[in-house]
């Protein structure tokens, strides 16, 4: 489940003014509406050299039960064994709902000897369809079980006012190792640990996050049930 409502005070919403304390924005993922959420489709591995493919595949994201499911897979079991080495993928379709949407660090097409991404896995937005300025935002949200898996809910701006990534600045919901025993100076930083996090300052080298980032710890860890993370 995913709710924004209004705190009481001057608000927009899509850049148009709303009534202080409404509920904006709400979704019971009974489908995966695509007026509403949009597929990121790239390779670029979110600007870190992640391992994973993002992707529009039913098999990476879909909706079971008024819950959306966002499930990573080998990109091998698609392409067939020794395609990260040897194959290309482009990931431009033969539609606009099909497009790259991100070209950055090969992004769109990669092979001829070079690796492709081993992972293909998805990650949903609202750029195009809904933004808002001063809220509150609740997301129900269970996290995943698996090593190599790290798992995140954030919010970004729509318009880069203030300057490219962190200036315009960045609010991490959640973010969550899916490892079981990751241990670190005695604490499961693991399942047992999920952080919240403010990404700002003038560009990246000097971004200010470790003054405004804080973890909680719980046991059982929080891929045993669902939790309810918010912000205002």
């Amino acid at each position: 489940m995913v709710a924004v409502s209004l705190k009481k005070k001057k608000t927009t919403v899509n850049g148009v003014d709303a009534v202080p304390g409404s509920l904006i924005f709400s979704d019971d993922f009974d489908k995966l509406d695509f007026t509403v959420w949009q597929h990121e489709k790239t390779l670029s591995g979110g600007g870190n050299w992640e391992f994973q493919v993002y992707d529009n595949s039913r098999s990476n994201s879909f909706t079971k039960d008024s819950i959306l499911h966002i499930k990573p897979t080998l990109t091998e079991d698609r392409y067939g064994a020794g395609f990260v080495n040897t194959g290309t993928l482009d990931l431009n379709g033969g539609s606009p709902a099909d497009e790259c949407t991100n070209p950055s660090f090969y992004g769109c097409m990669r092979g001829g000897g070079n690796t492709i991404n081993p992972a293909m896995a998805a990650r949903i937005r609202t750029v195009n369809s809904f933004s808002f300025k001063y809220g509150r935002v609740e997301v129900n949200a269970k996290m995943p079980t698996g090593d190599w898996l790290w798992p995140a809910i954030w919010m970004l701006p729509r318009h880069n006012a203030y300057g490219t990534w962190p200036a315009s600045g960045e609010i991490d919901l959640v973010e969550s190792r899916g490892n079981l025993r990751l241990m670190q100076n005695g604490v499961n930083i693991g399942v047992e640990q999920a952080g919240q996090t403010l990404h700002w300052g003038p560009y990246w080298p000097y971004n200010g996050y470790g003054n405004t980032a804080w973890t909680k710890s719980s046991t059982p860890g929080y891929n045993s049930a669902f939790h309810r993370y918010q912000r205002e």
